[in-house]
C-alpha cells in the first residue's frame, strides 16, 4: 500500500497537519497507520479523495458533524444531502439579508416620509372540487395570518388543519419585522410537532404549508412543499414559492423542460412536506417580502395551478375588483377545468390608509 507522511497527504489534500489531527480525534478521518513509537501518521493514497471531499465540505462551511453524515453515504444520497445543506444556506442567508435591510430602514432618518399606512384586504375559499370525495386543504385568512395547507396521506385533512391552527395565534401578536422570522420559525415548529401529533403513529400523512404573516410593512413568507404563492404587481404575476417536488428538481437540473413536467407521472411526488419522517426533509422556506400598495398576493393549493395556467390565473386576479371574488373565480375556473383535486385559495391585497385618519386610498 503506497503511504505518505501526515506533510505529504495535507499538501496533496489541502487540508493543514493540524486539520488532519483533528479529524483522526474526531473519527471523521483516520490514518492508515500510526507509528507506534513516534505516534507519527501516515495515509494511504486511496485515501486522498475522501480528505478532498472533506476540505470541500469545509470549505462551503459545512459542520463537522453534518460532514460526517454526508462522508458515510452513497453518491447519490450525499449528493441529495449537500443540494439540502445548500438551500438551507441560501435560505438563511435571504433571511439575514432581508433583516438587514429592514434595519438600515428603521435606523435610517424619517424626515420626508409620508404619513401613510398599510393593510391588508383578504379572503379565502376551499373546495373539494369535482373527482375527490373529501377536503383535505384547509384555507385560511385573518388579520395577519394568511395560509394554505394542503393535506394527504389518510390523515391528510386532520393534519393541514393542525399546521393552519398552529398558525392563527400570530393574528393576535405583535410582529415587527426584525424578529418576525424567528416568531414565524417557532410557529412552523410548533405546527410540525401538531402535524406529527395528528398522525399518532408513523404514517404516511403530511401536508404542504405555505403561508405569509403580515408586519405592517412586509410579510414573512414560510413555503414547504407544492402549494404555491403568487404576486400580482403592475399587472405582472409572478411565482414566489419554488415547488419542493420530484419534477420541479428535474426542471432544475435540466432534465425536464416545464411543458414535458405538465404530463409527467411523478408530477405531484413532494421532496419535502411537514410531517416527513425525514427530518432533513421538512425545513421550509423562510424570507421577508417588501410589499407595495396595490400588490396583491395569492395562496393556492395544487388544485389550481394543475389545471389553470398561470396566464388565466393572472387574468382573473387582474379582473377581480376585491379578494372575495377573486377566490370565487379562481375555484370556479379550476371547477370549470374539471376539477380534479381540491382546491383551495387564499387572496390578499395591500392597501394605503392615511395613518392619522384610517382612511383608505383607492
Amino acid at each position: 500500500m503506497d503511504m505518505l507522511t501526515i506533510g505529504a497527504f495535507a499538501k496533496a489534500c489541502r487540508l493543514s497537519p493540524k486539520a488532519l489531527r483533528l479529524y483522526d480525534e474526531l473519527e471523521l478521518l483516520r490514518p492508515a497507520r500510526v507509528d507506534p513509537e513516534t505516534g507519527y501518521r501516515y495515509y494511504a493514497v486511496g485515501q486522498l479523495e475522501q480528505a478532498r471531499l472533506v476540505a470541500w465540505l469545509r470549505r462551503l462551511g459545512m459542520p463537522l458533524a453534518r460532514i460526517r453524515r454526508v462522508y458515510a453515504m452513497e453518491p447519490g444520497p450525499a449528493a441529495r444531502e449537500i443540494r439540502a445543506y445548500w438551500a438551507q444556506v441560501e435560505a438563511e442567508t435571504a433571511a439575514r439579508r432581508d433583516l438587514a435591510a429592514f434595519l438600515v430602514d428603521h435606523l435610517s432618518p424619517s424626515q420626508g416620509k409620508d404619513t401613510s399606512m398599510l393593510e391588508l384586504r383578504y379572503s379565502a375559499l376551499s373546495d373539494t372540487g369535482l373527482v375527490r370525495g373529501a377536503n383535505q386543504d384547509t384555507a385560511y385568512a385573518g388579520t395577519r395570518v394568511l395560509a394554505v395547507a394542503d393535506g394527504f396521506g389518510p390523515g391528510g385533512a386532520p393534519a393541514s388543519t393542525a399546521a393552519v391552527e398552529a398558525l392563527k395565534f400570530l393574528d393576535d401578536e405583535p410582529l415587527p419585522a426584525g424578529s418576525v422570522l424567528n416568531v414565524l420559525e417557532d410557529a412552523v415548529q410548533g405546527a410540525t410537532r401538531a402535524v406529527q401529533a395528528v398522525q399518532g403513529v408513523p404514517s404516511e400523512a403530511g401536508t404542504t404549508l405555505t403561508a405569509m404573516v403580515w408586519t405592517g410593512s412586509q410579510l414573512a413568507l414560510v413555503h414547504i412543499g407544492d402549494s404555491r404563492a403568487y404576486l400580482l404587481r403592475d399587472g405582472e404575476l409572478f411565482r414566489i414559492t419554488h415547488d419542493h417536488t420530484v419534477v420541479q428538481s428535474m426542471i432544475d437540473e435540466g432534465r425536464l423542460t416545464p411543458e414535458e413536467a405538465t404530463a409527467h407521472p411523478q408530477r405531484s411526488l413532494l421532496l419535502k412536506a411537514l410531517g416527513a419522517r425525514d427530518a432533513s426533509a421538512d425545513v421550509p422556506d423562510m424570507r421577508l417580502h417588501d410589499v407595495r400598495p396595490g400588490d396583491r398576493y395569492l395562496l393556492c393549493s395544487d388544485g389550481l395551478p394543475i389545471v389553470v395556467p398561470d396566464e388565466e390565473i393572472a387574468r382573473i386576479l387582474g379582473s377581480s375588483p376585491v379578494p372575495d371574488e377573486a377566490v370565487r373565480a379562481l375555484v370556479g375556473a379550476a371547477n370549470d377545468s374539471g376539477g380534479p383535486d381540491n382546491v383551495s385559495c387564499v387572496v390578499a391585497d395591500v392597501v394605503e390608509t392615511d395613518a392619522a385618519t384610517g382612511y383608505r386610498f383607492n
